[in-house]
């Protein structure tokens, strides 16, 4: 039979009696980081956000170089910096983000479409618009031929592209992407979608910009009715509806149905406070 010295044995207890320290999973540890940052992110606790999303690239750097995780990573860290303003920052993680999406998945993947769209709008925000022209086009290239051109996704493409003429007061190269939107919107969502409403506000803006205000207001009304009946009347997005069309009534003199609408937008604004 075999026998233990004492020493032997209180080891042996030892190891029962201690507890094992667990050694941690990188991938676990991403997840977490990247969760947390997605989380504190969408509630717009952008500082604390971006304290884990900044683990997350960290340890996917470590870890997964130029893989999924990576390019995740870099996308969550340039999209808190982005919604706070911060431009320049998010800059160079777009473009990382980018190039190894060509690298991984091949030039013309949707996914680097999409990367090639955050990117044309990081450049728009910041009036970088000769940067952002080309990413906008290749990214419309690319969906147009990977998903076909009435998809939805598409109209994103096309209403990223007009926005950016438009920005530049190039109206006439604006206005018929804008229409295109519209038209894939309708089709592939119903003429009573969200989306829809959107699109309709946008080309409505457009013409308001030109003073073309006969064109803007049916626009706007179709939006504001979209709006009401699928969100309800007091949602934000009423708000905004009912404030564009107030804008129409008061360029065009008609003082007291303006305050109406600017009433109620008001009303429905201090309820979101």
């Amino acid at each position: 039979m075999k026998t233990y010295s004492r020493l032997t044995l209180a080891f042996l207890l030892l190891i029962l009696i201690v507890p094992q320290v667990a050694v941690a999973d990188p991938a676990s540890e991403w997840e977490k980081a990247y969760e947390q940052s997605q989380s504190l992110g969408g509630d717009g606790k952008y500082k604390e956000a971006i304290v884990f999303a900044k683990t997350a690239l960290e340890l996917a750097e470590k870890n997964w170089p130029n893989d999924s995780p990576h390019s995740n990573s870099l996308y969550a860290l340039a999209d808190l910096y982005h919604s706070q303003g911060l431009y320049g920052k998010a800059e160079p993680l777009f473009k990382q983000c980018l190039a190894i999406g060509e690298k991984n998945l091949g030039p013309d993947h949707v996914d680097v479409a999409a990367a090639l769209n955050f990117m044309a709008l990081n450049y728009l925000y910041q009036g970088k618009y000769a940067e952002a022209e080309p990413l906008y086009k290749r990214s419309l290239a690319i969906n147009k031929k990977a998903l076909g051109p009435d998809h939805i996704v598409v109209s994103t493409n096309l209403n990223g592209l007009a926005k950016l003429y438009e920005e530049q007061g190039k109206y006439a190269e604006a206005e018929p992407l804008y229409k295109r939107g519209l038209a894939i919107d309708e089709k592939a969502l119903g003429p009573d979608h969200p989306y829809v409403a959107t699109a309709l506000n946008n080309l409505g803006l457009l013409y308001e910009d030109q003073g073309k205000y006969a064109e803007a207001e049916p626009l706007y009304k179709r939006g504001l009715a979209i709006h009401e009946k699928a969100l309800g009347p007091d949602h934000p997005y009423v708000a905004t509806a009912l404030s564009n069309l107030a804008a129409i009534y008061r360029a065009t003199d008609r003082e007291a149905e303006a305050e109406k609408l600017e009433k109620r937008a008001a009303e429905i604004e201090a309820k979101e406070r």
